[in-house]
């Protein structure tokens, strides 16, 4: 596998007002009353949030990125997202609750409607490393406190993920609000999802 996080190759999906992007780093400020959610048990749907990401079409791949934000209002989130289109996207993410905890967690959405896993964490952490890995149609993400030790957060398969995938990055301010969020170490590897060890595939019919 060859590929590179190549700035040049970046595309909006919503532009924000106010960001930064140089080799090494990118900086978005988010702008008040953006959110990605589908349907699901708040029966709104919101597909506002900016999105930057970069296009591939191989099949095996892990990216992975370390996210650093200075959020203080329900519902303040940033991290990792794959939008394919308003009704089919992944995002993994930091998001504030209060001055107590936040909500480390992921958001899949398959055919419009979102499904939210997540545990609380301290609120006073203020930066975490993800990785977003695929295998085909099937997808893993992880978090990192360093970098380097991940942790399995999510396994899911995305029915509408062709050929080509949209990945990338994502910060948004769902109530009145905005915040900072600075993301770094962007990198694209091999695959470190490693293929499945135990028992054997079922025949497909």
């Amino acid at each position: 596998m060859n590929m590179k996080w190549n700035t040049n190759l970046l595309k909006w999906t919503r532009e924000p007002e106010n960001y930064t992007i140089t080799e090494n780093e990118i900086e978005i400020i988010t702008q008040p009353h953006t959110d990605l959610w589908q349907r699901t048990y708040y029966h709104f749907r919101n597909d506002n949030a900016p999105v930057l990401q970069m296009e591939s079409d191989e099949k095996y791949f892990s990216f992975v990125v370390k996210t650093e934000f200075e959020s203080k209002h329900r519902y303040d989130q940033c991290g990792i997202v794959m939008y394919l289109d308003s009704e089919n996207w992944l995002k993994a993410s930091m998001e504030y609750e209060n001055e107590e905890i936040q909500r480390l967690g992921t958001v899949v959405t398959n055919n419009g409607y979102s499904d939210w896993s997540s545990t609380d964490v301290s609120a006073s952490i203020k930066s975490m490393w993800f990785r977003l890995s695929r295998r085909e149609n099937d997808f893993c993400v992880e978090n990192s406190t360093d970098g380097v030790n991940y942790n399995q957060m999510r396994i899911c398969h995305m029915f509408n993920a062709a050929e080509t995938v949209s990945f990338g990055i994502y910060a948004c301010s769902a109530e009145d609000s905005s915040f900072k969020a600075v993301f770094t170490n962007m990198e694209i590897t091999e695959c470190k999802w490693l293929a499945h060890v135990g028992q054997a595939p079922d025949k497909e019919d």
